[in-house]
């Protein structure tokens, strides 16, 4: 049987005081998303409101992971989201939160998505994001009161990449936000590949470390079938 992945994407489609159009960054969906096809893994997609998700950096559609997620399944599929809360994530064998600006907006909150990602942790299923898509960790809470990311080896984008991205645009800063909730916080150059796995959770900085976050997805999936 199939192993089964879940990835959870934004709706917003806007940031910020100055209205910045933005939405879930292409790479950071597409590059994954090559990894877990190519381990024959069923890829589904779900949005917090169900609506048709956004897609940023278009302009990056040389990139062949791109030009292949755009004109073939992926784009199609991530159209097609269904609502969150009409899926049964028990169901999934790991879920996924790739980034771009949107999740800033959209899902440090998210009641729904907090439960989800606990539950989904404590049954030992994989959690995993990319860049801003920890911001959908912060907050979370596990069954005994503790942040889930407290203690826990964490990357997502950094202070020094927001400073020279989206400073003006962003309601604040995640990698403060992460290390204010226990994270060990990891830090690599700027733009550069940094994926970290800890136990089922498995995070990375920024677009260049998309890649390398599902391939530490789809090989835990694949020690799991040991």
């Amino acid at each position: 049987m199939k192993k089964k992945i879940l990835i959870i994407v934004s709706n917003a489609n806007v940031i910020g005081p100055h209205n910045r159009r933005t939405g879930n960054f292409l790479p950071e969906v597409a590059h994954p998303y090559y990894e877990f096809e190519k381990a024959n893994l069923q890829i589904d997609f779900a949005s917090l409101t169900g609506d048709t998700p956004y897609l940023d950096a278009l302009n990056l559609v040389d990139d062949p992971a791109n030009l292949k997620f755009l004109t073939g399944n992926g784009w199609a599929d991530m159209q097609k989201a269904v609502k969150l809360d009409s899926v049964d994530v028990s169901a999934y064998d790991a879920i996924f939160i790739p980034g771009g600006l949107a999740p800033m907006v959209d899902m440090p909150e998210a009641p729904l998505l907090k439960q989800v990602i606990k539950e989904t942790y404590e049954r030992g299923a994989i959690v995993s994001a990319v860049c801003h898509g920890p911001v959908s960790l912060l907050n979370v809470k596990l069954s005994d009161g503790s942040y889930l990311v407290s203690g826990k080896n964490i990357a997502s984008f950094t202070t020094e990449e927001e400073d020279n991205y989206a400073r003006p645009d962003v309601p604040f800063d995640l990698q403060t936000a992460l290390a204010a909730q226990g994270a060990i916080y990891h830090v690599a150059a700027p733009w550069s590949d940094n994926s970290i796995q800890d136990g089922n959770l498995v995070t990375g900085q920024n677009p260049a470390s998309a890649k390398g976050v599902g391939e530490k997805v789809v090989a835990l999936l694949e020690a799991a079938k040991a």
